[in-house]
């Protein structure tokens, strides 16, 4: 068994919650995750000050292996030069060395993807050809029964009862191109919702016999809540067991300054195949 704690948009400048983050410390600790994802924007506006915020941070979460990428507000926007020559240069002077990275874990592999596009799209996100061929190779040779899992921080299906959530370009490719390699779980952010669902449900795609649970998590720790999740903080609690998957999503309660659970979805895992209990 193998329990992820994800976090999503924190928001570290003007936006970020310090009591809520303290909240998250403290829950991160309790909820004695087996890994920590982050799916980017880390920062509001990519400011050194903003990442050095975010890295205390991040030191201060319990020593377990993790998967960052960086989100779309974790590349300068107005500093056009930075912009153009070094885009995620304070992101990996801050946070992470790599922007698509590996890693394995007792029953699975864990895939991390930058889909943010410095040079194509301010808010929106891309994944290149290469990145799907990163993955694959990371995939392969993969035994049977392993987990395998993407973190990326753009949307590949819409948020329901949301307006204005068309995924990025090329999604149903992405989708496609992880189906293929029996991708189990896409962990994700960007939209301040959060949501928990099945690929099947939105894109019937090619192959209709292995569908992808998707797990979106709202913003964690900032004052930018939307749709739903409007003025609301959210992380998710994912649990991989040899028979199903487990997602948890949490709330933040400002009466009892702590995140609880507010919903659970289980689905069922059968002959490498998942499928909603």
């Amino acid at each position: 068994m193998t329990k992820i704690l994800h976090l999503s948009d924190l928001h570290f400048g003007k936006h970020f919650l310090p009591v809520v983050g303290e909240a998250v410390l403290a829950q991160a600790e309790s909820l004695s995750p087996d890994i920590i994802v982050i799916s980017g924007d880390f920062t509001h506006r990519a400011k050194p000050k903003e990442f050095e915020a975010a890295q205390k941070f991040l030191q201060r979460l319990p020593p377990t292996p993790h998967v960052f990428v960086p989100g779309n507000h974790d590349v300068p926007l107005y500093r056009f030069w930075e912009r153009l020559l070094n885009p995620h240069m304070l992101y990996q002077n801050y946070i992470a060395d790599s922007l698509d990275s590996t890693l394995s874990i007792d029953n699975g592999i864990i895939v991390g993807l930058d889909s943010t596009a410095p040079y194509s799209a301010i808010k929106n996100g891309r994944l290149s050809r290469r990145q799907l061929q990163f993955c694959k190779q990371a995939f392969t040779g993969a035994p049977a029964g392993l987990f395998k899992v993407v973190v990326m921080h753009h949307h590949l299906v819409p948020a329901p009862t949301f307006e204005r959530t068309r995924p990025m370009p090329q999604a149903k490719r992405a989708l496609e191109a992880f189906t293929r390699m029996r991708v189990d779980v896409v962990l994700a952010g960007h939209l301040h919702r959060a949501y928990v669902g099945h690929s099947l449900d939105v894109y019937a795609g090619e192959n209709r016999d292995h569908g992808i649970i998707i797990v979106q998590c709202g913003t964690t720790t900032s004052c930018r809540g939307r749709g739903l999740e409007r003025e609301k903080n959210s992380f998710n609690l994912v649990t991989l067991t040899a028979t199903d998957i487990q997602v948890e999503h949490y709330h933040y309660s400002e009466h009892n300054a702590a995140f609880g659970p507010v919903s659970q979805h289980v689905f069922r895992r059968q002959s490498g195949k998942n499928l909603t209990a």
